[in-house]
């Protein structure tokens, strides 16, 4: 099964006091790259937001955002007056020591205060079922949304990959149809410059056997056409397989490549070489939808 490395969910839930929002974003990858983005006083959540990424994602460069913030209930009007006037106290002291030793500091605006109060009001309250609460919401509702868009993409992907595979067998065939078609032509034209180059001068049987030989087995391209064919069957094995394909695919269309050019290069035949050439450019096509591939 084709899996998309591209997807994207996003999810909010509340709390009591907390609310919060999940978003996860994935593109592709060389190999799996998470990146988490959460509130600076929100500590001991990364690891377990990779770990659980990686549960569910092989590769792909994949960002995962936590936003949370707390509402302020009854009775804690209090309790931020005095966690202002405890930062505004410990202000009044830094700049008083910053004077004392000649240092200058810039002013404190009101609103750096209050930012600063609701970090701290915010770290000291954030309790354990919290930290629970919120891992829970992203295994079980926020990851499955993303795994789902990312299989989705992938179905679609496939279909894609499909209709190459067929474009790239159908070029295979007419291009086994030309060489089929020249060989009797191509042999014919053989014997001919062999048989003024026997006129011409005296040649060794044996050698001129051995020069023949190698010269057929130059311009011959029947290897580069199975290797081809094999190459096609073993990507439709890959898309109807369940494992991650992408890096596998990747390797194979190197390998299509590769014969494309041997093909292109061997060619001895208008024809033949541009049905190489619309091979390579299918290939290309290929290739280019390949590295989204998980």
């Amino acid at each position: 099964m084709i899996v998309s490395m591209t997807g994207y969910a996003a999810a909010g839930r509340s709390e009591g006091p907390w609310s919060w929002s999940w978003e996860v974003r994935g593109v592709n990858g060389r190999d799996l790259s998470v990146r988490v983005r959460t509130p600076d006083w929100v500590e001991g959540l990364e690891r377990e937001i990779i770990a659980s990424v990686e549960r569910v994602a092989s590769r792909g460069s994949i960002n995962v955002g936590l936003r949370l913030k707390r509402e302020n209930e009854a009775g804690h009007e209090a309790a931020d007056i005095d966690r202002l006037t405890e930062i505004l106290d410990r202000v009044r002291a830094v700049e008083e020591l910053a004077t004392t030793r000649g240092i200058v500091t810039a002013p404190c605006r009101a609103t750096d205060i209050i930012a600063l109060a609701q970090r701290s009001g915010e770290a000291e309250a954030m309790p354990p079922r919290l930290r629970d609460a919120l891992l829970v919401h992203l295994r079980d509702t926020v990851l499955p949304d993303f795994v789902a868009m990312r299989a989705a993409e992938g179905r679609l992907l496939g279909r894609v990959l499909t209709d190459h595979l067929d474009e790239i067998e159908r070029l295979l065939d007419g291009a086994a149809e030309r060489v089929a078609a020249r060989r009797d032509v191509a042999a014919e034209t053989l014997r001919g410059q062999v048989t003024r180059m026997l006129d011409l001068v005296e040649v060794d049987a044996d050698r001129l056997a051995q020069e023949v030989a190698i010269l057929a087995t130059r311009s011959d391209v029947t290897e580069e056409l199975n290797r081809l064919a094999a190459h096609v069957a073993a990507a439709r094995a890959l898309l109807e397989g369940k494992a991650p394909a992408g890096r596998k695919l990747v390797f194979l269309l190197q390998e299509f490549n590769r014969e494309a050019n041997t093909l292109c290069a061997k060619s001895q035949d208008t024809e033949l070489t541009r049905s190489g050439l619309d091979l390579k450019a299918a290939i290309e096509q290929m290739r280019e939808q390949v590295q989204n591939v998980e």
